[in-house]
């Protein structure tokens, strides 16, 4: 039995419900309720190499379920997609009727990015509590060497 896994990388990952090749009882749908997805986010789809793929497809082409020439198709089992800019976007799988029979179609809106990512702080801006109490600490782990000793 074959499966795939969807997964959402951001500050925070989320994993989108693994897909059996029978049993297609998947809702993405409402996955993604509840979810932003903002522009510079990825999505890795994985899943088992040459069971599934992925075609990036436009809104008609998602609601009919159709593959036509010339989309970005991804096969590697394990596609990361970035999400560049706000807008809907549309994925299917294209193997056999896994979109149709099985509603394995993805519809997500990318909005703006919010917050540019700010770089980690350096060295002189990360503050220590350890210089501040360090003298108090080895005074009382000295009394209490001596007490106990």
């Amino acid at each position: 039995m074959a499966s795939s896994q969807f997964f959402f990388i951001a500050i925070v990952a989320f994993l989108v419900p693994s897909i059996l090749a029978k049993d297609f009882l998947v809702d993405y749908h409402g996955w993604t309720l509840g979810k932003e997805f903002h522009g510079g986010d990825q999505l890795v789809f994985s899943y088992r190499q040459g069971d599934h793929n992925v075609l990036k497809v436009n809104g008609t082409d998602f609601h009919q379920c159709v593959a036509p020439a010339g989309i970005e198709l991804f096969t590697s089992g394990n596609d990361v997609i970035t999400l560049p800019t706000p807008r809907e976007k549309w994925y299917i799988c294209g193997v056999d009727d896994h979109c149709k029979a099985g509603d394995q179609k993805l519809v997500i809106t990318v909005l703006a990015q919010t917050v540019s990512p700010t770089a980690p702080p350096t060295s002189r801006e990360r503050k220590s509590i350890a210089p501040k109490y360090y003298n108090w600490m080895m005074a009382i782990f000295g009394i209490l060497t001596m007490v106990w000793c």
